[in-house]
């Protein structure tokens, strides 16, 4: 698969059908002894000095910096050379902080493609959500705060069910949002760490064909999570009195855990899916065989980035929200006493405003880094950051060009 220059998984069959050449040891010359590159006869061993300075004099050369000799001490050996750099990103393992900067540096370069359209996707996101809201949502369920025993637990269930049914269809459109941005998202950042330029048109083109198994990955990835809950908690559930309660309570701590655990060992299945053009199966085989020994590393760049994201939604969204109650002139006390307060138009559009600013940022930074998280664990554990330097036609790196 060559579709995406520079994307194959190793092993895959290249377009042209013609196997890669993989450098490998030299068979030896008497077809005996074991396989590899040194000659059985080996001069004896001995000691390794510094060249000597015999002399001085007129046609003497030089001592060679570092080996001693006349003038100041210099390292003999020089420093590796700059990584190369064809894009937004150094083609070499990427530290976290160039995890982040390449991510917004992707969208600064390409902003007309990836914000415009993450902020085209935002504001039809957020109407559909405003009129569901409006129209379709029942009012929230009212709570005494007076209740005890079962009617207090009776309403805390109504008022969870109720919660429930409201967030499911804005999640569902969200669900749907996040997953055409991050595969144009997706794109972008390819084509921006070959340094390559890309159009909406062109990006989406080449995201187009992956939609579907890309929706059919995100509805896969929460039905396994919901499973795994369901296997946890169950028993507790279906035991019933004190002993099931314990029981459904460490049941849920083991499934917290593992959901945990697979989130993360599935963070890279949606880049593989798209740039490798795997199936659902095979990118979710393939996203955990990229995070396996680095699921730690990549634990804490998902968490960073969480926490990024939710600081940039509390900045964006509390402001927001102060202003819509104001311009709402709804009444404080109605969120004290568990009165469900009616909002009216003025404050689900102040909102909503809010929303897409933080949807449009945070869409696209998201899904950014995931790319440059799979392309980093690519370039550790296979490196890809040869093929990606052919790729981008860099000179000094053809074809005959080894692995290390």
């Amino acid at each position: 698969m060559n579709d995406s220059p520079g994307w194959a998984s190793p092993g895959s069959a290249p377009s042209d059908g013609k196997e890669t050449a993989i450098p490998r040891p030299s068979e030896p010359q008497d077809g005996s002894g074991p396989t590899g590159q040194w000659s059985p006869e080996q001069p004896p061993p001995g000691q390794w000095s510094p060249p000597s300075n015999p002399g001085g004099g007129p046609g003497t050369r030089p001592p060679a910096p570092g080996w001693g000799g006349g003038g100041p001490q210099r390292q003999g050996w020089a420093g590796p050379p700059p990584a190369a750099k064809p894009g937004v990103i150094p083609l070499r393992p990427l530290s976290l902080g160039e995890i982040l900067d390449g991510s917004v540096s992707a969208l600064r370069a390409h902003w007309r493609t990836a914000l415009g359209f993450s902020l085209a996707v935002s504001v039809i996101t957020q109407i559909a959500v405003i009129l569901m809201q409006r129209f379709l949502l029942p009012e929230p369920t009212s709570v005494d705060p007076n209740a005890t025993g079962a009617e207090a637990l009776r309403q805390a269930t109504d008022s969870a069910r109720s919660t429930l049914i409201s967030l499911a269809p804005a999640t569902l459109v969200t669900m749907i949002a996040t997953l055409f941005t991050a595969s144009i998202i997706t794109v972008v950042i390819s084509r921006s760490v070959l340094g390559r330029p890309t159009t909406l048109s062109d990006a989406w083109a080449e995201a187009r064909p992956r939609i579907l198994p890309l929706l059919g990955l995100t509805v896969l990835v929460p039905l396994i999570m919901a499973a795994i809950m369901a296997v946890g908690i169950g028993p507790g559930l279906l035991l019933g009195s004190e002993a099931g309660a314990a029981l459904a309570f460490l049941g849920f701590a083991a499934a917290c855990v593992a959901m945990l655990w697979l989130n993360v060992s599935f963070a890279l299945a949606a880049p593989a899916l798209m740039l490798e053009r795997q199936s659902i199966v095979a990118a979710l085989r393939r996203s955990t065989k990229l995070v396996r020994g680095a699921w730690w590393r990549t634990f804490g760049v998902l968490a960073l980035t969480w926490l990024l994201t939710f600081l940039l939604t509390f900045l964006v969204s509390i402001p927001f929200g102060i202003i819509a109650v104001i311009v709402d002139g709804t009444d404080v006390s109605e969120f004290l006493n568990g009165t469900a307060p009616s909002f009216g138009w003025s404050f689900l559009i102040v909102t909503g405003i809010g929303e897409v600013i933080v949807s449009t940022l945070i869409y696209p930074f998201v899904a950014g880094v995931m790319a440059l998280l799979y392309v980093d664990q690519r370039i550790r554990r296979e490196a890809l950051d040869l093929d990606l330097a052919r790729a981008a036609g860099l000179p000094g790196y053809g074809a005959d060009t080894p692995r290390s």
